[in-house]
């Protein structure tokens, strides 16, 4: 019997082996050293991994605060609790972590439909909310690639990487605020998949045309973003590494440069070369900064992961329903 694979699992399979390829190449071109590895995790100060915890615990706060807004906006009463979403982000969170894809993104959707039910279409607009939410991490993320570009030192093959990351958020944002400009509760019945997404858009960036939400949900993102650059930085010093903020800032861009595309959960692996090759520009040894990269993600999956669990148990989801996800939110957008 001949095999025939649909051009979205073809180009699933390229992308995970461009992935493990890019992966192996910069494994086996630094090869780190076991032992040395070994050495860095001994001593490692805690009291700084503590607090390096405690501000990915602000960011995550900061940003389902954000996302809260988002949603207040786009959805007629009664709308869902900030408890409630605070529960919805963290299962997203643990589902990003665990899942390949960005099915956490739908898993957040899953969370507050099973508790929330609102007017027809309710689902659909809680999964436009998502994408409205991401719309504003981009002036975040531009002032961020700003930053780095000006005080940080940059290694020659991360310049394409973070052109092209750039690139593609200037090209969201754009789509973002033409969407914006309409506003409309028209069904998505009958629509094809780009009118569909494009329609879904608008509803959750209903927020722009309300000024003090949009700063709200903005400033959210921003805090976002500044306790997620000071918890790197303070995993920095856990691992007694003493290269200046900038630094931090660019392991921070390169780290979601290399998540862009989840090839496989937490793109592990892939993520700690992307963090050690431009530290040793800073004087920090590969081996060394592969094993920051090693502690660092598992800071950064900390929150999520413990937090996602406690919610996903109180909510009733277990991991395999989490695989299902997809299939559920389409069917609920209907």
């Amino acid at each position: 019997m001949r095999l025939r694979l649909s051009p979205k699992v073809i180009l699933r399979i390229a992308l995970v082996v461009a992935g493990a390829a890019l992966f192996g190449w910069l494994l086996w071109s630094h090869l780190p050293n076991m032992s040395s590895l070994g050495s860095s995790f001994a001593r490692v100060r805690w009291e700084f991994v503590a607090l390096a915890i405690v501000w990915n615990l602000l960011s995550v706060l900061a940003r389902a605060l954000a996302w809260r807004t988002v949603i207040e906006q786009a959805m007629p009463p009664p709308r869902p609790g900030y408890r409630d979403v605070f529960a919805a982000f963290c299962v997203g969170l643990f589902a990003n972590a665990v899942l390949p894809g960005r099915i956490g993104e739908l898993a957040r959707v899953a969370v507050l439909r099973r508790r929330f039910t609102g007017a027809p279409g309710t689902g659909a607009t809680l999964v436009s909310t998502v994408f409205a939410h991401r719309m504003f991490d981009l002036p975040a993320t531009l002032a961020l690639v700003i930053y780095v570009f000006v005080a940080a030192k940059i290694p020659g093959w991360a310049n394409t990487s973070i052109e092209l990351f750039v690139a593609l958020g200037l090209v969201l944002l754009l789509v973002a605020l033409v969407a914006a400009r309409r506003r409309d509760n028209a069904s998505l019945a009958g629509l094809g998949p780009v009118r569909r997404v494009l329609r879904m858009a608008r509803f959750g960036l209903a927020v722009m045309h309300e000024p003090v939400a949009a700063a709200g949900a903005l400033l959210g993102q921003f805090t976002g973003w500044l306790c997620q650059l000071a918890a790197v930085y303070t995993a920095m010093r856990a691992f007694d590494i003493h290269a200046p903020l900038a630094a931090a800032a660019l392991v921070l861009l390169l780290m979601n440069v290399a998540t862009v595309f989840p090839l496989w959960p937490g793109n592990f692996g892939l993520v700690q070369a992307a963090i050690a090759a431009p530290l040793v520009s800073y004087g920090v040894v590969y081996a060394h900064g592969i094993a920051f990269g090693v502690g660092l993600q598992a800071i950064e999956a900390s929150v999520g992961v413990g937090l996602g669990l406690l919610f996903l148990a109180h909510e009733g989801f277990s991991y395999n329903s989490l695989k299902q996800i997809p299939q559920m939110t389409e069917e609920e957008g209907r």
